[in-house]
């Protein structure tokens, strides 16, 4: 999420109190009569500089004014919606398209194999099991079942070594808590055991399956629990058969409340691993407790923080982890954790201009998932690091998955890209074949599309590449309805996927763009650091590079162009639209941090100022309000069509930075383009939003931008026959 530097207090203020000047609109009637949001004399100081806040009331999204305030913006934005012609044909054809069977990567545990599938419109993919390939699976867990309107969702799963129990996670409403239950695997019914308040934890099992380790944080109360600030989180041990009273405390730091932790336990069952983070920064610290050893203790092993260490498999004593230590592209290395000290480290894959995102160890070889150019390339070599084989990709996209023990000879991963649905693949470890374990079959017809790499210069010289998606014979008249997305942050990767809202888009003549900018993992750390904290504008300037190009290049042209992201892209939209107004037809800022000065005071926000820093350090002020969204509308501005997007149960990002925003930018628009927000309800930051809600916000998007863009789109695409 971002950064930049500081203004006058009198600026500041101006921009809320109608004094500040801003560039000329064309003359015009207000598109939309908003909702009154009135404005209070709230003021803070920052290091001297005054900041006026007259939309704090809308922080607090249990108040009745609030509620209303809510409940008339989404009147007004359904209002204007309801106007788009094309609307409910968007949507009939996106649920068309949506209507297709999909797997989940499988694995395989105690004896039996687990993977998800969804047959196309349920709202929650269902969890089935199988004792091997060629059997009929069935039903181990169906989320659809759990609420009616599919809005409780599986967030995770955990099998016990034995293949006995499942131990899965569920979230509500899209809520970042979860609850733990266990279910009997070959009865299929639920243990009474239940687990409350557990958010950013996985599941351990010990290796004889009596129980297993999870971390969770003190019980909130029930006025702050979307909103209260999350510390102090700690790792516990359940037993089976136990209430979660009885749970036994296993590590926590009372002295360290912003430490998160999680816990793995080897596949050997010898070692507890403890992971230790500090926000979302890329460096952990890695603790470690022996667990045939009587009576003993958690013990460090790496906690210098000065890198990130991802602990991939052990071999005894021998603990294996990819890092970036020393190597900014990252690398794996060997640490026998009876002589733990850095001079007896053993380098087994070092450092290449590819950057190794991934690594697991099958068949006793490394599997090393890399990324050249933001697409994947994947590698196997032995333990010694000698290469074996080049894992053959059917294209340019990206490939995951790759899990399994040291001692299986297959594995299983996923290989998508712009024009190719997730297809499930087998990978035999002996031969290093791969075979297709489950394709998909998609209503459309992937021939007709034209997918391109393109590098362009940033406002600094440096060179940044997007994706560019559009359908064949594409004609550069600058007349294109363009939708740029990016997000550049946290060390976050985009890569080729396949999205059905996306082809949607560019079935209606529409151009889909994918930027990689600073901030991101596409390069390794130092592309990281380069969109971070101070640097953030770097970000900012690379996504409005890419848009120039487009324009430069006649893709399209600022009345055609869109912008999107979500969460820190919903940041980087704000940031974009503020900024350069001029540049943009549109803006679609989803689950944004839109309010830089006061992020980390809600749930998880204080985790992120390892990217963007803090208002409470003078310096990160002065560059986060240079960029701060909310403080840099100014009055009279002449801003892009806007449908700002959040939902009433997002706890990571607070709906209250996407109300402030969007009553500011109310309030600020000069010119008639419509400034709306649309606010889900039983959603929230966007993981397990079941499928109805996916295809009504997808479809809501682009109708709002045929009006926003003044676009006719194609008709629907026909049937295809031979579709992927």
């Amino acid at each position: 999420m971002p950064f930049k530097r500081a203004t006058l207090a009198f600026s500041l203020i101006a921009a809320f109190s109608g004094q500040a000047l801003a560039q000329s609109c064309p003359a015009g009637a207000a598109a939309v009569t908003y909702p009154v949001s009135k404005k209070v004399e709230q003021q803070d100081n920052y290091h001297g500089t005054t900041v006026a806040d007259p939309y704090r009331w809308l922080e607090d999204a249990n108040s009745a004014e609030t509620k209303s305030w809510v409940q008339e913006q989404n009147k007004v934005t359904n209002a204007w919606l309801s106007q788009i012609p094309q609307r409910e044909a968007i949507k009939a054809r996106l649920t068309k398209l949506w209507n297709f069977e999909r797997y989940g990567v499988p694995s395989k545990k105690g004896g039996r194999y687990f993977f998800s599938r969804n047959d196309g419109l349920q709202n929650q993919s269902v969890l089935y099991t199988a004792k091997n390939l060629n059997e009929t699976p069935r039903v181990l867990l169906d989320p659809n079942t759990l609420a009616a309107d599919g809005t409780v969702a599986l967030a995770g799963t955990a099998v016990s070594p034995n293949g006995k129990y499942l131990a899965y996670s569920t979230a509500a409403s899209g809520s970042d808590w979860n609850e733990i239950k266990l279910r009997d695997i070959e009865t299929g019914k639920d243990l009474a055991d239940h687990i409350k308040w557990v958010k950013f934890s996985n599941t351990a099992w010990a290796a004889d399956g009596s129980g297993f380790y999870y971390s969770r944080y003190d019980e909130p109360t029930e006025a702050n629990k979307l909103a209260g600030v999350n510390y102090f989180q700690k790792v516990y041990f359940h037993k089976l058969g136990t209430a979660q009273d009885a749970d036994v405390l296993v590590y926590h730091r009372p002295d360290q409340k912003e430490w998160g932790f999680g816990a793995e336990v080897t596949d050997d069952g010898r070692y507890l691993i403890i992971n230790g983070s500090h926000g979302t920064e890329r460096k952990n610290r890695v603790f470690v407790k022996d667990l045939k050893a009587k009576d003993s203790k958690v013990e460090d092993l790496l906690v210098q923080f000065d890198a990130s260490y991802n602990f991939i498999d052990n071999d005894g004593p021998i603990f294996y982890f990819l890092t970036d230590k020393n190597a900014p592209r990252s690398r794996v290395i060997a640490i026998d954790v009876r002589k733990p000290g850095s001079e007896n480290w053993k380098e087994i894959v070092p450092e290449t201009a590819q950057t190794l995102t991934g690594a697991s160890i099958v068949n006793k070889q490394l599997v090393l998932n890399y990324l050249s150019d933001a697409h994947s390339a994947v590698k196997i070599v032995d333990l010694k690091g000698k290469h074996v084989r080049d894992i053959a990709l059917p294209g340019l996209g990206s490939a995951g998955g790759f899990g399994g023990k040291a001692t299986d000879t297959e594995t299983f991963y996923a290989y998508t890209s712009f024009t190719t649905p997730a297809t499930i693949y087998r990978l035999d470890m002996k031969t290093g074949k791969s075979s297709i374990y489950r394709q998909p079959k998609v209503d459309f017809d992937p021939s007709a599309f034209d997918v391109r790499q393109q590098f362009y210069t940033s406002k600094d010289g440096t060179k940044v590449p997007m994706f560019i998606v559009s359908k064949k014979g594409m004609k550069l008249d600058g007349s294109n309805p363009t939708y740029l997305y990016g997000y550049g942050g946290f060390n976050v990767s985009l890569t080729p996927s396949f999205s059905v809202a996306n082809l949607a888009w560019v079935e209606m003549g529409g151009v889909y763009v994918v930027a990689n900018l600073r901030g991101g993992g596409e390069y390794g750390e130092a592309w990281h650091k380069a969109g971070t904290k101070l640097q953030k504008q770097n970000v900012f300037d690379d996504f409005i590079g890419a848009a120039e190009w487009l324009v430069a290049n006649k893709v399209t042209s600022p009345a055609k162009l869109s912008i999107g992201g979500g969460s820190n892209g919903g940041l980087l939209v704000g940031a974009a639209m503020t900024q350069r107004p001029d540049l943009f037809g549109a803006a679609l800022p989803a689950v944004g941090v839109l309010d830089m000065l006061r992020f980390q005071k809600f749930t998880i926000g204080w985790a992120w100022t390892s990217d963007y820093g803090s208002s409470d350090n003078a310096d990160e002020f002065k560059a986060l309000v240079k960029y701060s969204p909310l403080h840099n509308l100014k009055q009279g501005g002449c801003y892009p069509a806007t449908m700002v997007l959040t939902a009433d149960h997002d706890d990571r990002v607070v709906p209250a930075h996407s109300f402030k925003f969007a009553a500011a930018a109310q309030a600020a628009q000069g010119g008639a383009a419509p400034i709306l927000i649309r606010i889900e309800s039983k959603a929230g930051h966007g993981a397990g939003k079941p499928t109805t809600k996916q295809i009504e916000e997808v479809a809501d998007r682009w109708g709002f931008l045929t009006r926003a863009l003044d676009m006719q789109p194609a008709a629907p695409a026909a049937s295809t026959t031979g579709g992927q």
